[in-house]
């Protein structure tokens, strides 16, 4: 390996994510972000299709936000939640309470989205608890879908999905549903619930989009489908909205698109804009309710050392600034229109089964990449970074990204599938 010597002295040390060390390329080292663009130690820029997993909807390095850094570091870093609380977590809570549909109104602080998860299934399970219902410890989630990659939300991914395959046998067991999306597959679900809504604390799952399921989309109806079955039925609803939270489907929360208010949503991601980690569970004030005792073991006991960072809170703040004075939800439109006119081409292309687009995602599904490595030099080749799954390739870029640099990105997917040898598709 050649590059820095800070690259050369520390990769010895590290363990990649979702990487199998022995085989995969080595590592980019990047050195500076600015709006879309990534620059490498030696000075090549790779302009970012999928905004670091996501995250950075507002492109990196938003002045706005930096500045709020910069401030809150001054004042105070962080501060523990236990007995203490700081001004722009509860401030963050309260604006996230107000952009909320219905009453999610109670807000619990996070550091990752698999953890906001994770508090959410324990809020579910013990709502039930709490209520003197001692045999509702199953929550019921769905294949394709994916909720983190701790041990317990692993238990509630798509068990076939190749992540965490290798972990059967060793995971909670909870009931894995194909999600109701016409009336053979609601009948089937209906039924389930009527046999079993007696061990099932909660339904989860992620509305609108699947990601890293394969990116799998589905309508608005099926969440309104899941919010009847799960009121006929008297279980909880959680949705997951760590990736399709804060404008990425389309608007503010995917929800909205079905008009139905859960029980308990999480979020992350593009809370903070990119800047920080930072996830919040945010719960219907009927669940709230069922926690509030004389007796303290009815208290929810989880605590994060980190929760309620108030760097991280002062990022999300300032990015729920951008989302209220410049406008995130037309970019949004405007890229999902892009995004159907620079794609659409690779329908006709070797190997590609579909390609879809739904907001500020959009997916090139393939019948298979025999190369993986091979497939992301090319496109690194191309002066992009984008990041393809399985049989996967995506974009989900910054909102601010210019039609110059999407067509760009577009073009280099394009370019990457049509020239690839046969052998590496």
């Amino acid at each position: 390996m050649c590059g820095p010597e800070w690259l050369e002295r520390g990769i010895q040390h590290v363990w990649l994510p979702y990487a199998q060390m022995q085989t995969a390329l080595p590592p980019l080292p990047a050195t500076r972000t600015q709006g879309c663009t990534i620059t490498l130690a030696d000075g090549t820029e790779l302009l970012d299709g999928i905004a670091s997993w996501w995250t950075a909807c507002h492109g990196y390095n938003h002045p706005h936000i930096r500045n709020a850094v910069a401030a809150q570091l001054e004042r105070m870093p962080h501060v523990m939640f236990g007995g203490l609380v700081n001004e722009p977590a509860l401030t963050l809570a309260g604006r996230l309470a107000a952009l909320l549909p219905g009453d999610l109104e109670r807000v619990f602080f996070t550091d990752s989205g698999s953890v906001a998860v994770e508090v959410a299934m324990k809020m579910a399970i013990q709502y039930w608890l709490n209520r003197g219902q001692t045999g509702r410890t199953k929550l019921l989630a769905f294949r394709g879908g994916y909720h983190g990659d701790t041990i317990a939300t692993m238990a509630v991914c798509d068990p076939e999905e190749g992540m965490h395959s290798l972990y059967n046998g060793a995971l909670p067991t909870h009931f894995i549903a194909d999600l109701p999306v016409d009336a053979t597959s609601t009948a089937a679900l209906d039924a389930l619930l009527a046999q079993n809504a007696g061990s099932i604390a909660a339904i989860i799952t992620e509305p609108l989009v699947q990601g890293a399921g394969g990116m799998l989309f589905h309508a608005p109806e099926v969440l309104r489908t899941l919010r009847t079955l799960a009121d006929r039925h008297g279980v909880l609803l959680i949705l997951d909205e760590i990736f399709t939270g804060f404008g990425r489907t389309g608007t503010m929360f995917a929800c909205e698109q079905a008009g139905i208010v859960p029980d308990i949503i999480t979020l992350s991601k593009a809370l903070t804009g990119g800047t920080m980690a930072l996830a919040a569970t945010v719960a219907h004030r009927h669940v709230f309710e069922a926690f509030l005792s004389d007796d303290p073991l009815h208290a929810l006991m989880h605590g994060p050392t980190f929760m309620a960072n108030a760097l991280a809170c002062a990022c999300a703040n300032a990015s729920l600034d951008l989302f209220a004075t410049e406008p995130r939800l037309q970019q949004v439109a405007r890229i999902e229109a892009q995004l159907r006119a620079g794609l659409e081409p690779c329908r006709a292309l070797p190997h590609v089964v579909d390609v879809r687009v739904m907001g500020a995602i959009g997916v090139v599904e393939l019948d298979r990449i025999r190369d993986m490595n091979a497939f992301k030099t090319a496109l690194i080749a191309q002066g992009v970074w984008v990041r393809p799954f399985r049989n996967i390739v995506y974009l989900t870029p910054a909102f601010t990204i210019t039609p110059a640099e999407l067509s760009h990105l577009c073009a280099a997917i394009h370019t990457v599938l049509g020239d690839m040898p046969p052998d590496q598709r």
